[in-house]
């Protein structure tokens, strides 16, 4: 049997307070198998405008070892550009398995996952995003990037994942109720770490064979979520909220 430790962040809208840095700083060097995870909305910019620089809190993340950010709907522009620009500040990959384009290269700018091992255990992370724009919405024809259903793309990357994976982390922007009805309409997701929603959820809650997590909004809390796991997956899993704000 093997141990992770999983962090986990969202919403945090540019809020992130230099103590909560120190803390999430102090405690992703003290585990020694740990991912640190955000699920999206780290930044504060809207959908229209974007800053050319990119954005500060994106290197904050990046200072921390971040392994992955699921983009939310604040990352997502409309534009390549606009979208380059929002995300150029990342120095890890931002995870979006439903966005897509006839145009452009998404992996250039997007990562539908990643694969961790830690040991011999491999750990799949993917990210879904709430659709902003979709193939039958007429600003579809505006822009190059547009999404599909996001429980139609988690069971496309499950079966990709499935293969070549242990354990599957779906990372999440798409709401507390989207993620329960993801729960209940796919197999082989383990745990789902969700945002969007801004709920603050003091346990784990199990649909079926998947726990999902969320961590609330502006960086007032980070989860801590211990996993005993085997090849054949979780074995155990607990969850504690810990008050940045303190």
């Amino acid at each position: 049997m093997s141990s992770l430790s999983i962090l986990h962040t969202s919403d945090l809208h540019n809020r992130l307070s230099v103590n909560a840095e120190k803390f999430i700083e102090n405690e992703y060097k003290s585990m020694p198998n740990v991912l640190l995870l955000d699920s999206g909305d780290a930044i504060r910019s809207g959908n229209i405008c974007f800053n050319i620089l990119g954005e500060r809190i994106l290197k904050k993340l990046s200072s921390l070892n971040y392994d992955a950010m699921a983009m939310g709907n604040r990352e997502f522009h409309f534009s390549h550009i606009g979208l380059k620009s929002k995300l150029k500040n990342a120095g890890f990959p931002i995870l979006s398995a439903n966005l897509r384009s006839d145009t452009i290269d998404i992996k250039s700018v997007i990562q539908p996952y990643i694969i961790k091992s830690i040991g011999n255990i491999n750990i799949g992370v993917f990210g879904l995003t709430v659709p902003m724009i979709t193939k039958n919405m007429f600003v579809s024809k505006l822009s190059p990037f547009y999404f599909d259903n996001p429980i139609d793309s988690a069971k496309n990357i499950i079966k990709e994942l499935k293969p070549k994976c242990n354990i599957i982390i779906a990372l999440t922007h798409i709401g507390i109720d989207c993620d329960m009805k993801l729960a209940q309409n796919t197999d082989d997701i383990d745990i789902i770490l969700g945002g969007h929603s801004h709920t603050i959820q003091p346990e784990l809650l199990k649909i079926n064979n998947t726990y999902i997590s969320h961590s609330g909004y502006w960086g007032e809390y980070l989860s801590r979520i211990n996993l005993t796991f085997a090849e054949c997956g979780i074995i155990s899993a607990e969850k504690h909220n810990i008050n940045l704000k303190n």
